[in-house]
């Protein structure tokens, strides 16, 4: 009886044709196939030290940017952006942001992406690193909303979204993990909104404060 394919691999597949996609959108003209490309971002989403940061990822972040694009966003430009925004990631590094950036702004001309592409997708890329777009980035807004998302979602998905995240984060001592971990909540829930499109907020707002005052009274705990 043949195997189904892994799931992993499945999604790979997915993921690929929406990249190959999104290049033949926004690449010149003449440019080199896209899928070379994708396959080594898709490398980088799959490697090892990750347990949050993956492929799934990177495709939930992808499906809430379709979900709340609106007029006035650029959507690829957005898109661009979230398959490099945690491109480069090594849990014990800071940098992650800014090489995940660089890596954007090396890779995409390679493949065809007009320049003012590239330095939007890259500027958008640095902006997950604070999640703090100014007011009226739209497109910030929307990557940034992305991304946070998981925030808001159900009990059960938040608390898988903490526990991958304190696994990659499994080389840091549990009292100072605990400590850290508390001090990123505080300052999400000190944010008057942890949201900036009037659609994440409606959608996620709520609950996403009431999962991260769960967490943190567990913290304390």
């Amino acid at each position: 009886m043949p195997t189904s394919p892994h799931p992993d691999a499945e999604l790979a597949a997915a993921l690929l044709d929406r990249w190959t996609a999104l290049l033949e959108r926004v690449v010149t003209p003449g440019s080199p196939p896209p899928a070379a490309f994708g396959d080594e971002l898709l490398r980088r989403w799959s490697e090892p030290q990750r347990r949050y940061h993956t492929l799934t990822h990177l495709a939930a972040v992808l499906d809430v940017v379709d979900e709340l694009a609106e007029p006035g966003e650029d959507a690829d430009a957005v898109r661009l952006g979230a398959w490099f925004h945690d491109a480069v990631y090594a849990p014990d590094r800071s940098e992650n942001e800014e090489r995940s950036a660089r890596l954007a702004e090396r890779v995409l001309p390679e493949a065809g992406v007009p320049a003012a592409l590239v330095a939007e997708a890259a500027r958008l890329v640095r902006l997950t690193t604070g999640h703090d777009p100014a007011p009226g980035d739209r497109n910030g807004e929307l990557l940034c909303d992305a991304d946070l998302a998981v925030l808001g979602r159900d009990p059960a998905a938040y608390a898988a979204y903490a526990a991958a995240v304190r696994e990659e984060y499994g080389f840091v001592p549990e009292e100072a993990f605990r400590a850290g971990r508390a001090q990123i909540l505080e300052q999400l829930l000190g944010l008057p909104s942890l949201f900036r499109t009037a659609a994440a907020r409606a959608r996620y707002d709520a609950a996403a404060r009431s999962n991260l005052g769960a967490e943190l009274d567990a913290l304390r705990s």
